[in-house]
């Protein structure tokens, strides 16, 4: 069976963001997530269209 969610540390890591970041960006509900119980969960489709929504200025690397 397919993973239907990720941890918060497995969704940073997949968007190459530190946990911490991905945090704020919740916070400020930029970033999809879910909480289940009392943990914080990201769900794969959200995380695939949160990517696929970027614009491509929010791919430029920035110095």
């Amino acid at each position: 069976m397919e993973r239907l969610m990720f941890t918060v540390p497995e969704a940073a890591h997949k968007v190459g963001l530190s946990r911490s970041k991905l945090y704020q960006l919740m916070l400020r509900g930029e970033f999809p997530s879910v909480t289940v119980g009392r943990s914080r969960r990201v769900p794969v489709a959200a995380l695939e269209a949160w990517v696929a929504g970027l614009s491509s200025d929010e791919w430029v690397a920035h110095d």
